[in-house]
Protein backbone atom coordinates (compact mmCIF):
# COMPACT_ATOMS: atom_id res chain seq x y z
CA UNK A 1 0.00 0.00 0.00
CA UNK A 2 3.06 2.13 0.98
CA UNK A 3 4.43 1.58 -2.51
CA UNK A 4 1.31 2.76 -4.17
CA UNK A 5 0.83 5.73 -2.18
CA UNK A 6 4.01 6.89 -3.10
CA UNK A 7 3.31 6.18 -7.15
CA UNK A 8 0.44 8.71 -7.95
CA UNK A 9 0.69 7.48 -11.41
CA UNK A 10 -0.02 3.99 -10.12
CA UNK A 11 -2.74 5.44 -7.86
CA UNK A 12 -4.33 6.95 -11.04
CA UNK A 13 -4.29 4.17 -12.88
CA UNK A 14 -5.76 2.24 -9.97
CA UNK A 15 -8.90 4.09 -9.68
CA UNK A 16 -9.23 4.37 -13.72
CA UNK A 17 -9.71 0.96 -13.42
CA UNK A 18 -11.93 0.94 -10.58
CA UNK A 19 -14.50 3.42 -12.24
CA UNK A 20 -14.07 1.22 -15.57
CA UNK A 21 -15.27 -1.55 -13.26
CA UNK A 22 -17.71 0.62 -11.54
CA UNK A 23 -19.37 1.54 -14.24
CA UNK A 24 -19.24 -1.78 -16.04
CA UNK A 25 -21.40 -2.53 -13.04
CA UNK A 26 -23.42 0.08 -13.06
CA UNK A 27 -24.79 -1.02 -16.99
CA UNK A 28 -25.40 -4.37 -15.76
CA UNK A 29 -27.35 -3.41 -13.05
CA UNK A 30 -29.25 -1.17 -15.50
CA UNK A 31 -29.26 -3.87 -18.32
CA UNK A 32 -30.28 -6.46 -15.80
CA UNK A 33 -32.66 -4.17 -14.10
CA UNK A 34 -36.76 -5.41 -15.01
CA UNK A 35 -39.17 -2.59 -16.92
CA UNK A 36 -40.75 0.33 -15.08
CA UNK A 37 -44.43 1.32 -16.11
CA UNK A 38 -45.77 4.52 -14.45
CA UNK A 39 -49.13 5.02 -13.20
CA UNK A 40 -50.84 8.45 -11.89
CA UNK A 41 -54.13 8.38 -10.51
CA UNK A 42 -56.85 10.74 -9.00
CA UNK A 43 -59.64 9.30 -6.33
CA UNK A 44 -62.22 11.42 -6.57
CA UNK A 45 -66.29 10.97 -6.07
CA UNK A 46 -68.61 11.20 -9.14
CA UNK A 47 -71.45 10.58 -9.96
CA UNK A 48 -72.47 7.03 -11.57
CA UNK A 49 -75.61 5.39 -13.10
CA UNK A 50 -74.69 2.06 -12.68
CA UNK A 51 -78.78 0.89 -12.17
CA UNK A 52 -79.72 3.37 -14.10
CA UNK A 53 -79.98 5.68 -11.25
CA UNK A 54 -77.56 8.61 -10.16
CA UNK A 55 -75.37 7.43 -7.16
CA UNK A 56 -71.82 8.77 -5.67
CA UNK A 57 -69.12 6.25 -6.91
CA UNK A 58 -65.53 6.67 -6.75
CA UNK A 59 -63.72 7.37 -9.78
CA UNK A 60 -59.81 6.51 -10.54
CA UNK A 61 -58.94 9.77 -13.11
CA UNK A 62 -62.68 10.43 -14.08
CA UNK A 63 -63.38 5.96 -14.65
CA UNK A 64 -65.35 4.21 -13.37
CA UNK A 65 -64.79 1.24 -13.20
CA UNK A 66 -61.14 2.30 -12.96
CA UNK A 67 -58.27 2.05 -15.68
CA UNK A 68 -56.66 -1.38 -16.62
CA UNK A 69 -53.14 -2.23 -15.24
CA UNK A 70 -51.18 -3.82 -18.56
CA UNK A 71 -48.09 -5.23 -17.01
CA UNK A 72 -45.47 -8.00 -18.00
CA UNK A 73 -43.59 -10.46 -15.54
CA UNK A 74 -41.80 -9.19 -13.25
CA UNK A 75 -42.24 -5.38 -14.34
CA UNK A 76 -42.44 -2.66 -11.67
CA UNK A 77 -45.49 -0.56 -11.32
CA UNK A 78 -44.95 2.81 -10.08
CA UNK A 79 -48.57 3.93 -9.12
CA UNK A 80 -49.19 7.39 -7.33
CA UNK A 81 -52.35 7.43 -5.74
CA UNK A 82 -53.79 11.26 -4.97
CA UNK A 83 -56.12 10.66 -2.44
CA UNK A 84 -59.13 13.61 -3.19
CA UNK A 85 -61.96 11.85 -1.23
CA UNK A 86 -62.75 14.25 2.22
CA UNK A 87 -62.06 10.71 4.01
CA UNK A 88 -58.77 8.08 4.40
CA UNK A 89 -58.15 5.76 1.48
CA UNK A 90 -56.38 2.36 0.67
CA UNK A 91 -55.82 0.39 -2.36
CA UNK A 92 -55.02 -3.40 -2.46
CA UNK A 93 -54.07 -5.28 -5.27
CA UNK A 94 -55.73 -8.89 -5.38
CA UNK A 95 -53.82 -11.74 -6.24
CA UNK A 96 -50.61 -9.64 -6.44
CA UNK A 97 -48.25 -11.22 -4.34
CA UNK A 98 -45.91 -8.40 -3.37
CA UNK A 99 -43.15 -10.99 -2.91
CA UNK A 100 -40.77 -10.14 0.75
CA UNK A 101 -43.06 -6.62 0.67
CA UNK A 102 -46.16 -6.90 2.32
CA UNK A 103 -45.90 -2.92 2.96
CA UNK A 104 -47.38 -2.45 -0.15
CA UNK A 105 -50.51 -5.03 0.34
CA UNK A 106 -52.55 -1.77 0.85
CA UNK A 107 -54.76 -3.31 3.63
CA UNK A 108 -54.79 -1.76 7.16
CA UNK A 109 -53.05 -4.69 8.45
CA UNK A 110 -49.77 -3.44 6.17
CA UNK A 111 -50.21 0.04 5.02
CA UNK A 112 -51.31 3.55 6.72
CA UNK A 113 -54.56 5.12 5.04
CA UNK A 114 -53.28 7.92 2.44
CA UNK A 115 -54.77 11.00 4.11
CA UNK A 116 -57.58 13.31 2.28
CA UNK A 117 -55.85 15.36 -0.25
CA UNK A 118 -52.41 13.38 -0.15
CA UNK A 119 -50.61 11.01 -2.16
CA UNK A 120 -48.75 7.87 -1.68
CA UNK A 121 -46.98 6.09 -4.61
CA UNK A 122 -47.08 2.52 -4.81
CA UNK A 123 -44.13 0.17 -5.98
CA UNK A 124 -44.90 -3.04 -6.67
CA UNK A 125 -42.96 -5.72 -8.46
CA UNK A 126 -45.12 -8.28 -10.28
CA UNK A 127 -42.44 -10.75 -9.47
CA UNK A 128 -42.75 -14.04 -11.33
CA UNK A 129 -46.24 -14.03 -11.79
CA UNK A 130 -48.72 -14.27 -15.02
CA UNK A 131 -52.78 -14.10 -15.25
CA UNK A 132 -55.90 -11.81 -14.55
CA UNK A 133 -56.40 -10.16 -10.86
CA UNK A 134 -57.49 -7.06 -10.34
CA UNK A 135 -57.66 -4.30 -7.20
CA UNK A 136 -60.11 -2.73 -4.90
CA UNK A 137 -60.18 -0.11 -2.08
CA UNK A 138 -59.78 -1.91 0.90
CA UNK A 139 -61.56 0.17 3.82
CA UNK A 140 -64.00 1.48 5.23
CA UNK A 141 -67.13 0.25 3.16
CA UNK A 142 -65.41 1.76 -0.01
CA UNK A 143 -65.65 -1.31 -2.57
CA UNK A 144 -69.36 -0.70 -2.34
CA UNK A 145 -68.73 2.46 -4.06
CA UNK A 146 -66.57 1.36 -6.99
CA UNK A 147 -62.33 2.17 -7.01
CA UNK A 148 -61.75 -1.35 -8.76
CA UNK A 149 -60.28 -2.25 -11.75
CA UNK A 150 -58.48 -5.21 -13.89
CA UNK A 151 -54.57 -6.09 -13.39
CA UNK A 152 -53.48 -8.13 -16.90
CA UNK A 153 -49.79 -9.68 -16.42
CA UNK A 154 -48.97 -11.03 -19.13
CA UNK A 155 -45.86 -13.70 -20.29
CA UNK A 156 -42.61 -12.73 -21.27
CA UNK A 157 -41.85 -13.29 -25.05
CA UNK A 158 -39.59 -15.82 -24.17
CA UNK A 159 -41.87 -18.07 -21.53
CA UNK A 160 -44.14 -19.99 -23.89
CA UNK A 161 -47.88 -19.93 -23.38
CA UNK A 162 -49.86 -22.74 -24.02
CA UNK A 163 -52.45 -21.27 -26.85
CA UNK A 164 -52.53 -18.84 -29.11
CA UNK A 165 -52.41 -15.20 -28.93
CA UNK A 166 -56.00 -14.07 -29.22
CA UNK A 167 -57.03 -11.33 -31.92
CA UNK A 168 -57.54 -9.27 -28.42
CA UNK A 169 -58.39 -9.67 -25.29
CA UNK A 170 -61.47 -7.82 -22.69
CA UNK A 171 -61.86 -7.06 -18.92
CA UNK A 172 -64.87 -8.36 -17.93
CA UNK A 173 -65.32 -7.15 -14.35
CA UNK A 174 -68.61 -8.72 -12.48
CA UNK A 175 -70.23 -7.98 -9.51
CA UNK A 176 -73.01 -7.88 -7.21
CA UNK A 177 -73.98 -4.11 -6.75
CA UNK A 178 -76.53 -1.62 -4.19
CA UNK A 179 -77.97 1.06 -5.02
CA UNK A 180 -77.56 2.32 -1.21
CA UNK A 181 -74.83 4.45 -0.52
CA UNK A 182 -71.43 2.82 0.50
CA UNK A 183 -71.99 5.59 3.57
CA UNK A 184 -75.22 3.87 4.61
CA UNK A 185 -74.60 0.26 4.10
CA UNK A 186 -70.87 0.43 6.02
CA UNK A 187 -73.64 2.38 9.04
CA UNK A 188 -76.02 -0.40 8.75
CA UNK A 189 -73.13 -2.69 9.75
CA UNK A 190 -71.92 -0.47 12.14
CA UNK A 191 -75.13 -0.23 14.09
CA UNK A 192 -74.96 -4.72 14.61
CA UNK A 193 -77.23 -5.17 11.46
CA UNK A 194 -77.45 -7.40 8.18
CA UNK A 195 -77.11 -6.08 4.83
CA UNK A 196 -80.35 -6.30 2.75
CA UNK A 197 -79.98 -8.37 -0.78
CA UNK A 198 -78.02 -6.30 -3.43
CA UNK A 199 -80.19 -4.40 -6.21
CA UNK A 200 -78.03 -5.62 -8.83
CA UNK A 201 -75.62 -6.99 -11.01
CA UNK A 202 -73.03 -5.30 -13.37
CA UNK A 203 -70.79 -5.87 -15.68
CA UNK A 204 -68.04 -3.52 -15.92
CA UNK A 205 -69.79 -0.92 -14.36
CA UNK A 206 -73.47 -1.34 -15.80
CA UNK A 207 -76.34 -3.53 -15.45
CA UNK A 208 -76.89 -3.77 -19.10
CA UNK A 209 -75.38 -2.27 -22.58
CA UNK A 210 -71.62 -2.70 -22.13
CA UNK A 211 -70.81 -4.22 -25.29
CA UNK A 212 -67.86 -6.48 -26.76
CA UNK A 213 -67.20 -6.24 -30.42
CA UNK A 214 -65.23 -9.28 -32.14
CA UNK A 215 -64.40 -10.14 -35.78
CA UNK A 216 -66.12 -13.62 -37.20
CA UNK A 217 -63.62 -16.17 -37.32
CA UNK A 218 -61.08 -15.06 -34.84
CA UNK A 219 -60.71 -15.71 -30.91
CA UNK A 220 -60.63 -13.38 -28.50
CA UNK A 221 -59.72 -14.03 -24.79
CA UNK A 222 -62.19 -12.43 -21.43
CA UNK A 223 -60.43 -11.83 -18.70
CA UNK A 224 -63.44 -12.11 -15.88
CA UNK A 225 -63.00 -11.34 -12.15
CA UNK A 226 -65.87 -11.32 -9.56
CA UNK A 227 -65.46 -7.85 -7.94
CA UNK A 228 -68.76 -7.79 -6.21
CA UNK A 229 -69.14 -7.91 -2.13
CA UNK A 230 -70.93 -11.45 -1.77
CA UNK A 231 -72.51 -13.07 -4.17
CA UNK A 232 -70.97 -16.33 -6.55
CA UNK A 233 -71.78 -15.43 -10.09
CA UNK A 234 -72.03 -17.64 -13.32
CA UNK A 235 -71.31 -16.02 -16.50
CA UNK A 236 -72.09 -17.50 -20.24
CA UNK A 237 -72.32 -16.14 -23.73
CA UNK A 238 -75.34 -17.32 -25.69
CA UNK A 239 -73.98 -19.46 -28.65
CA UNK A 240 -70.97 -19.65 -27.65
CA UNK A 241 -68.60 -22.23 -25.38
CA UNK A 242 -65.41 -21.10 -23.38
CA UNK A 243 -62.17 -22.30 -23.11
CA UNK A 244 -60.56 -22.03 -19.65
CA UNK A 245 -56.79 -21.32 -19.85
CA UNK A 246 -56.25 -19.62 -16.92
CA UNK A 247 -56.74 -19.24 -12.66
CA UNK A 248 -55.29 -16.37 -11.02
CA UNK A 249 -51.68 -17.06 -12.54
CA UNK A 250 -52.35 -20.89 -13.32
CA UNK A 251 -52.14 -22.24 -16.65
CA UNK A 252 -54.97 -24.99 -16.45
CA UNK A 253 -55.86 -27.88 -17.97
CA UNK A 254 -58.17 -26.33 -21.12
CA UNK A 255 -61.46 -27.66 -20.36
CA UNK A 256 -64.51 -25.99 -22.18
CA UNK A 257 -67.31 -25.26 -20.54
CA UNK A 258 -70.65 -23.23 -21.40
CA UNK A 259 -71.34 -21.24 -18.35
CA UNK A 260 -68.53 -21.10 -15.53
CA UNK A 261 -69.29 -20.54 -11.98
CA UNK A 262 -67.17 -17.31 -10.58
CA UNK A 263 -66.85 -16.68 -6.45
CA UNK A 264 -66.45 -13.66 -5.15
CA UNK A 265 -62.83 -12.10 -5.64
CA UNK A 266 -62.08 -15.06 -8.27
CA UNK A 267 -60.23 -14.51 -11.83
CA UNK A 268 -60.56 -16.48 -14.87
CA UNK A 269 -58.89 -16.26 -18.47
CA UNK A 270 -61.18 -17.71 -20.96
CA UNK A 271 -60.83 -18.48 -25.05
CA UNK A 272 -63.90 -17.83 -26.90
CA UNK A 273 -64.34 -17.90 -30.87
CA UNK A 274 -66.64 -16.01 -32.67
CA UNK A 275 -67.75 -18.93 -34.98
CA UNK A 276 -71.44 -18.35 -35.23
CA UNK A 277 -73.62 -16.37 -37.24
CA UNK A 278 -72.69 -13.07 -38.01
CA UNK A 279 -75.28 -11.35 -35.26
CA UNK A 280 -75.55 -10.13 -31.86
CA UNK A 281 -75.64 -12.45 -29.01
CA UNK A 282 -76.23 -12.12 -24.93
CA UNK A 283 -73.09 -11.87 -22.24
CA UNK A 284 -75.01 -13.36 -19.48
CA UNK A 285 -73.96 -12.92 -15.29
CA UNK A 286 -76.57 -14.12 -12.96
CA UNK A 287 -76.54 -14.92 -9.32
CA UNK A 288 -76.28 -18.23 -7.56
CA UNK A 289 -77.56 -19.78 -4.39
CA UNK A 290 -80.38 -17.13 -4.17
CA UNK A 291 -83.50 -17.59 -4.00
CA UNK A 292 -84.37 -14.61 -5.87
CA UNK A 293 -82.21 -14.58 -9.12
CA UNK A 294 -80.40 -11.23 -10.30
CA UNK A 295 -79.16 -11.05 -13.96
CA UNK A 296 -77.77 -8.47 -15.68
CA UNK A 297 -76.54 -8.73 -19.71
CA UNK A 298 -73.98 -7.33 -22.04
CA UNK A 299 -73.53 -7.79 -25.79
CA UNK A 300 -71.33 -9.69 -28.07
CA UNK A 301 -71.34 -8.01 -31.69
CA UNK A 302 -70.08 -9.18 -34.38
CA UNK A 303 -68.28 -6.53 -36.70
CA UNK A 304 -70.44 -7.60 -39.42
CA UNK A 305 -73.71 -8.20 -37.67
CA UNK A 306 -76.36 -8.80 -39.97
CA UNK A 307 -79.06 -8.98 -36.77
CA UNK A 308 -79.70 -7.03 -32.80
CA UNK A 309 -79.91 -9.92 -30.30
CA UNK A 310 -82.51 -11.72 -30.16
CA UNK A 311 -84.26 -14.78 -28.17
CA UNK A 312 -84.13 -15.32 -24.81
CA UNK A 313 -81.57 -14.52 -22.46
CA UNK A 314 -79.62 -18.10 -21.88
CA UNK A 315 -80.32 -19.55 -18.45
CA UNK A 316 -77.54 -20.34 -16.36
CA UNK A 317 -77.81 -22.94 -13.40
CA UNK A 318 -79.75 -21.64 -10.33
CA UNK A 319 -79.33 -23.18 -6.56
CA UNK A 320 -77.49 -26.40 -7.57
CA UNK A 321 -74.60 -26.95 -5.65
CA UNK A 322 -73.28 -30.42 -6.84
CA UNK A 323 -72.93 -28.77 -10.31
CA UNK A 324 -71.00 -25.84 -9.20
CA UNK A 325 -68.42 -28.82 -6.83
CA UNK A 326 -68.09 -30.89 -9.91
CA UNK A 327 -67.33 -28.05 -12.21
CA UNK A 328 -64.81 -26.58 -9.54
CA UNK A 329 -63.45 -30.25 -9.50
CA UNK A 330 -62.65 -30.13 -12.81
CA UNK A 331 -60.22 -27.38 -12.93
CA UNK A 332 -56.95 -28.25 -13.04
CA UNK A 333 -53.48 -27.21 -13.43
CA UNK A 334 -51.75 -27.97 -16.75
CA UNK A 335 -48.99 -30.08 -15.96
CA UNK A 336 -47.09 -29.62 -19.69
CA UNK A 337 -47.50 -25.37 -19.69
CA UNK A 338 -44.58 -23.09 -18.67
CA UNK A 339 -44.94 -21.16 -15.73
CA UNK A 340 -43.65 -17.28 -15.34
CA UNK A 341 -40.28 -18.71 -15.68
CA UNK A 342 -38.62 -21.03 -17.63
CA UNK A 343 -36.24 -22.81 -15.45
CA UNK A 344 -37.81 -22.71 -11.54
CA UNK A 345 -35.38 -22.88 -8.76
CA UNK A 346 -35.64 -25.43 -5.96
CA UNK A 347 -38.56 -26.75 -7.85
CA UNK A 348 -40.97 -29.69 -6.27
CA UNK A 349 -44.12 -31.21 -6.58
CA UNK A 350 -46.61 -30.55 -3.59
CA UNK A 351 -48.06 -33.59 -3.56
CA UNK A 352 -44.64 -35.03 -2.68
CA UNK A 353 -43.84 -33.04 0.62
CA UNK A 354 -44.66 -33.88 4.15
CA UNK A 355 -47.21 -31.09 5.94
CA UNK A 356 -45.46 -29.51 8.91
CA UNK A 357 -48.79 -28.44 10.14
CA UNK A 358 -52.73 -27.91 10.23
CA UNK A 359 -54.41 -25.32 10.41
CA UNK A 360 -57.85 -25.60 10.47
CA UNK A 361 -60.02 -22.71 10.27
CA UNK A 362 -64.19 -22.56 11.00
CA UNK A 363 -66.04 -19.18 10.31
CA UNK A 364 -68.92 -18.29 12.58
CA UNK A 365 -72.08 -15.51 12.72
CA UNK A 366 -72.75 -14.67 16.44
CA UNK A 367 -73.91 -11.27 18.26
CA UNK A 368 -71.09 -9.69 20.64
CA UNK A 369 -72.61 -6.86 22.69
CA UNK A 370 -75.78 -7.00 20.63
CA UNK A 371 -74.03 -6.09 17.53
CA UNK A 372 -73.61 -8.47 14.40
CA UNK A 373 -70.23 -10.21 14.28
CA UNK A 374 -68.21 -12.83 12.59
CA UNK A 375 -65.37 -15.11 13.25
CA UNK A 376 -62.72 -17.35 12.16
CA UNK A 377 -62.63 -20.09 15.06
CA UNK A 378 -64.08 -17.74 17.48
CA UNK A 379 -62.01 -14.91 17.18
CA UNK A 380 -63.89 -11.54 15.38
CA UNK A 381 -61.04 -9.10 13.97
CA UNK A 382 -60.63 -6.18 15.84
CA UNK A 383 -58.05 -3.39 13.73
CA UNK A 384 -55.27 -1.95 16.16
CA UNK A 385 -54.42 2.04 16.29
CA UNK A 386 -51.15 1.29 14.38
CA UNK A 387 -50.76 -1.24 11.00
CA UNK A 388 -49.83 -4.46 12.02
CA UNK A 389 -46.76 -4.76 9.69
CA UNK A 390 -45.25 -1.15 10.85
CA UNK A 391 -46.08 -2.00 14.50
CA UNK A 392 -43.67 -5.42 13.91
CA UNK A 393 -41.19 -3.44 11.69
CA UNK A 394 -40.33 -1.13 14.50
CA UNK A 395 -40.89 -3.53 17.50
CA UNK A 396 -43.82 -1.47 19.32
CA UNK A 397 -45.46 -3.42 21.61
CA UNK A 398 -49.23 -3.40 23.01
CA UNK A 399 -50.51 -3.44 19.37
CA UNK A 400 -50.81 -7.64 18.31
CA UNK A 401 -49.96 -10.86 19.99
CA UNK A 402 -48.62 -13.12 17.75
CA UNK A 403 -50.87 -16.44 18.43
CA UNK A 404 -54.54 -14.40 19.23
CA UNK A 405 -55.82 -16.92 17.14
CA UNK A 406 -55.84 -20.75 17.62
CA UNK A 407 -54.97 -23.39 14.78
CA UNK A 408 -58.57 -25.22 14.96
CA UNK A 409 -61.78 -24.61 16.48
CA UNK A 410 -61.67 -23.68 20.26
CA UNK A 411 -65.39 -23.82 20.82
CA UNK A 412 -65.73 -20.63 22.65
CA UNK A 413 -68.19 -18.24 22.75
CA UNK A 414 -66.93 -15.51 19.37
CA UNK A 415 -65.02 -12.93 21.12
CA UNK A 416 -63.00 -9.86 19.79
CA UNK A 417 -59.34 -9.71 19.27
CA UNK A 418 -56.70 -8.15 17.08
CA UNK A 419 -56.16 -11.67 15.61
CA UNK A 420 -52.80 -12.27 14.36
CA UNK A 421 -51.64 -16.07 13.68
CA UNK A 422 -47.34 -17.11 13.76
CA UNK A 423 -46.19 -19.04 10.85
CA UNK A 424 -42.14 -20.19 10.59
CA UNK A 425 -40.64 -19.34 6.80
CA UNK A 426 -40.19 -21.94 4.91
CA UNK A 427 -42.61 -24.24 6.20
CA UNK A 428 -45.50 -26.64 4.27
CA UNK A 429 -48.81 -25.96 5.73
CA UNK A 430 -52.52 -27.41 5.48
CA UNK A 431 -54.86 -25.07 6.02
CA UNK A 432 -58.27 -26.74 5.82
CA UNK A 433 -61.49 -23.79 5.66
CA UNK A 434 -64.59 -25.48 7.46
CA UNK A 435 -67.88 -24.09 6.81
CA UNK A 436 -70.94 -25.06 8.96
CA UNK A 437 -73.11 -22.69 8.12
CA UNK A 438 -75.87 -23.07 4.83
CA UNK A 439 -74.08 -20.13 2.91
CA UNK A 440 -71.27 -20.40 0.31
CA UNK A 441 -67.89 -18.52 1.26
CA UNK A 442 -65.23 -17.65 -0.68
CA UNK A 443 -61.80 -17.36 1.30
CA UNK A 444 -58.47 -15.19 0.31
CA UNK A 445 -54.92 -15.21 1.47
CA UNK A 446 -52.85 -12.24 0.37
CA UNK A 447 -49.12 -13.06 -0.29
CA UNK A 448 -49.60 -16.50 -1.53
CA UNK A 449 -51.29 -18.90 -4.43
CA UNK A 450 -51.90 -22.15 -2.74
CA UNK A 451 -52.76 -25.37 -4.17
CA UNK A 452 -56.72 -26.39 -3.66
CA UNK A 453 -56.56 -30.21 -2.91
CA UNK A 454 -59.85 -30.89 -1.53
CA UNK A 455 -63.58 -30.22 -1.40
CA UNK A 456 -66.53 -32.10 -0.17
CA UNK A 457 -69.72 -31.92 2.58
CA UNK A 458 -69.76 -32.53 5.99
CA UNK A 459 -66.85 -32.55 8.68
CA UNK A 460 -63.53 -32.53 7.51
CA UNK A 461 -61.23 -35.33 9.34
CA UNK A 462 -58.22 -36.36 8.62
CA UNK A 463 -58.98 -39.78 6.57
CA UNK A 464 -60.50 -36.89 4.28
CA UNK A 465 -57.11 -36.33 2.97
CA UNK A 466 -57.79 -40.29 0.93
CA UNK A 467 -59.79 -38.27 -1.54
CA UNK A 468 -56.87 -35.03 -1.72
CA UNK A 469 -55.78 -34.18 -5.58
CA UNK A 470 -52.08 -34.62 -4.95
CA UNK A 471 -51.46 -34.40 -8.97
CA UNK A 472 -52.62 -31.57 -10.47
CA UNK A 473 -54.63 -29.01 -7.82
CA UNK A 474 -55.06 -26.00 -9.28
CA UNK A 475 -52.92 -23.49 -7.78
CA UNK A 476 -54.87 -20.27 -6.84
CA UNK A 477 -55.38 -16.85 -4.11
CA UNK A 478 -59.00 -17.82 -3.91
CA UNK A 479 -61.19 -20.72 -2.90
CA UNK A 480 -64.76 -21.51 -2.73
CA UNK A 481 -66.30 -23.63 0.41
CA UNK A 482 -69.58 -24.56 -0.57
CA UNK A 483 -72.71 -25.00 2.42
CA UNK A 484 -71.71 -27.18 5.64
CA UNK A 485 -68.76 -28.28 3.94
CA UNK A 486 -65.28 -28.33 4.03
CA UNK A 487 -62.05 -26.94 1.32
CA UNK A 488 -58.00 -28.03 1.96
CA UNK A 489 -55.48 -26.13 0.35
CA UNK A 490 -51.67 -26.49 0.66
CA UNK A 491 -49.84 -23.89 0.76
CA UNK A 492 -45.77 -22.74 1.11
CA UNK A 493 -45.28 -20.36 3.36
CA UNK A 494 -42.09 -19.09 1.34
CA UNK A 495 -42.98 -15.00 1.41
CA UNK A 496 -42.12 -13.32 4.82
CA UNK A 497 -44.61 -10.87 5.91
CA UNK A 498 -47.96 -9.76 7.48
CA UNK A 499 -50.32 -11.49 5.29
CA UNK A 500 -54.14 -10.94 5.32
CA UNK A 501 -56.80 -14.10 5.61
CA UNK A 502 -59.78 -13.03 4.99
CA UNK A 503 -63.41 -13.79 3.72
CA UNK A 504 -64.12 -12.22 0.74
CA UNK A 505 -67.94 -11.53 1.66
CA UNK A 506 -67.15 -7.76 2.02
CA UNK A 507 -69.55 -7.78 5.22
CA UNK A 508 -68.03 -10.21 6.96
CA UNK A 509 -64.62 -9.06 6.28
CA UNK A 510 -66.00 -5.68 7.80
CA UNK A 511 -67.22 -7.46 10.96
CA UNK A 512 -64.32 -9.57 11.96
CA UNK A 513 -63.97 -12.31 9.63
CA UNK A 514 -60.45 -11.74 8.93
CA UNK A 515 -56.85 -12.39 10.73
CA UNK A 516 -53.37 -11.92 9.94
CA UNK A 517 -50.82 -14.52 9.30
CA UNK A 518 -46.91 -13.58 10.67
CA UNK A 519 -44.75 -15.23 8.15
CA UNK A 520 -41.88 -15.10 9.83
CA UNK A 521 -37.84 -15.70 9.68
CA UNK A 522 -35.09 -15.07 12.76
CA UNK A 523 -32.45 -14.33 10.63
CA UNK A 524 -34.55 -10.73 9.74
CA UNK A 525 -32.21 -10.79 6.03
CA UNK A 526 -32.98 -8.54 3.40
CA UNK A 527 -32.71 -11.45 1.00
CA UNK A 528 -35.95 -13.00 2.49
CA UNK A 529 -38.10 -9.05 3.50
CA UNK A 530 -37.44 -5.62 1.94
CA UNK A 531 -37.07 -2.66 4.60
CA UNK A 532 -39.48 -0.85 5.17
CA UNK A 533 -40.04 1.44 2.01
CA UNK A 534 -38.38 5.18 2.28
CA UNK A 535 -41.72 6.80 1.74
CA UNK A 536 -43.45 4.47 3.69
CA UNK A 537 -46.99 6.89 5.11
CA UNK A 538 -46.68 6.12 9.56
CA UNK A 539 -49.47 6.48 11.82
CA UNK A 540 -50.96 5.47 15.14
CA UNK A 541 -47.54 4.89 17.03
CA UNK A 542 -46.17 4.52 14.33
CA UNK A 543 -45.77 8.07 13.62
CA UNK A 544 -42.94 10.35 14.10
CA UNK A 545 -40.18 7.30 13.08
CA UNK A 546 -38.11 7.09 10.75
CA UNK A 547 -37.87 4.53 7.41
CA UNK A 548 -34.38 4.56 5.99
CA UNK A 549 -31.88 7.08 4.85
CA UNK A 550 -32.10 5.03 1.37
Amino acid sequence: MKVLMNEPSQVRALLSICSVLLLLLECFLVAAEDPYRFFDWSITYGDIYPLGVKQQGILINGQFPGPDIYSVTNDNLIINVHNNLPEPFLLSWSGVQQRRNSYEDGVYGTTCPIPPGKNFTYTLQVKDQIGSFFYFPSLAFHKAAGGFGGIKILSRPRIPVPFPDPADDFTLLIGDWYQINHNKLKGVLDFGHRLPFPQGVLINGRAKGTTFTVEQGKTYGLRISNVGLQNTLNFRIQGHDMQLVEVEGTHTIQTTYSSLDVHVGQSYSVLITANQAPKDYYIAVSTRFTNKVLTSTAILHYSNSQQPVSGPIPGGPTTQIDWSIKQARSIRTNLTASGPRPNPQGSYHYGLISISRTIKLESSADQVNGKQRYAVNSVSFKPADTPLKLADSFKIGGVFQVGSIPDTPSGKPMYLDTSVMGADFRAFVEIVFQNHESIIQSWHIDGYSFWVVGMDGGEWTPNSRSQYNLRDAVSRCTTQVYPKSWTAIYMALDNVGMWNVRSEFWARQYLGQQFYMRVYSPVESIRDEYPIPKNALLCGKAAGRTTRSL
